[in-house]
């Protein structure tokens, strides 16, 4: 089953659905705003080599810092912009 990412064009918020069949757009609405009306985007994919001589590539980075509840992480995904 594959998972597909859409834009609303009425909200631009994205969102994601696991689709069953072909006709599964049909039933499709945007989470935040039910607006039927979307677009199919390209997924961003993110992968490593096992291999010593496929280079370097870098996974999601972790930064921790103090904060007033102890202890922060923040994650960075690479290539995400939004």
């Amino acid at each position: 089953m594959p998972i597909y990412e859409f834009k609303c064009s009425k909200c631009e918020e994205f969102f994601e659905v696991i689709v069953m069949g072909s006709n599964d757009n049909d039933i499709i609405s945007c989470p935040k705003c039910e607006s039927e009306e979307f677009e199919r985007v390209i997924s961003k994919t993110n992968f490593a080599m096992a291999s010593p001589s496929a280079g370097q590539t870098k996974g999601v980075q972790t930064q921790e810092r103090q904060c007033s509840s102890g202890s922060c992480k923040t994650y960075t995904v690479p290539g995400e912009s939004r």
